[in-house]
């Protein structure tokens, strides 16, 4: 994707970023509901309607300004709310809806790369249709496995610090909920420092190399 310009790439990854962040937190609060919490369905977040998921500093502004004046990308969406009270077995259950997330982009990233096989198959006939499906099914694997990957790391408010929580013994789990609150400064700490990328980079080439045409899709994402 490095032939692009800037604004062709943006262009290329709307739509894949839009359905990332809108299928992640309507996993979310799907498998509340499934497993006893309806407050997301009530406040009507369960919608592929991505207006109902965007937080404008987040989703647009952030990610913007990086996306334009810096090599890393980084924002996040507007949360599912999730009433654990309501869960069967809250523990448990705020685990496996946190896990929801990550795994919704997993197969996301997975139905990209099939639209990248897609898109090559249409080539020799349309190139005007297939070179979209392409370079927007790479987008769509690539903001998939990072998204994925960044939410499994272990810090609180991220699902991956929601899922050891869960598996914490419960006073364990006391004090390490009071790192909540300087969890997004840990965050944006990494990223500035560049240990961010280090820390994703493996898993994100993980999941790539696990994807149907893998070597097509690190030939269009150049990694």
């Amino acid at each position: 994707m490095e032939d692009l310009s800037k604004i062709q790439l943006f262009v290329a990854w709307v739509l894949p970023v839009l359905f990332a962040i809108t299928v992640h937190e309507v996993a979310h609060g799907w498998m509340a509901r499934r497993l006893g919490d309806s407050t997301a369905f009530m406040l009507g977040r369960l919608t592929l309607n991505p207006l109902k998921h965007i937080d404008p500093l987040g989703t647009v502004i952030l990610p913007l300004l990086l996306y334009f004046f810096s090599p890393f990308v980084f924002g996040w969406a507007k949360p599912v709310p999730v009433n654990w009270r309501n869960l069967h077995h809250p523990r448990r259950d705020m685990a496996l809806v946190a896990l929801a997330g990550p795994g919704a982009n997993l197969l996301m990233a997975f139905l990209w790369a099939l639209m990248i096989k897609l898109g090559l198959l249409i080539l020799p006939v349309s190139e005007w249709l297939a070179l979209p499906l392409v370079y927007m099914g790479g987008a769509g694997v690539l903001i998939n496995a990072i998204l994925m990957a960044l939410n499994m790391m272990p810090v609180l408010p991220l699902d991956g610090g929601r899922i050891l929580n869960a598996l914490l013994p419960p006073r364990l789990s006391l004090a390490f909920s009071a790192l909540e609150p300087y969890g997004l400064f840990i965050i944006v700490a990494l990223l500035m420092s560049g240990l961010l990328g280090k820390v994703l980079g493996p898993l994100v080439l993980f999941t790539i190399e696990i994807l149907p045409a893998s070597d097509i899709v690190k030939q269009i994402l150049s990694v």
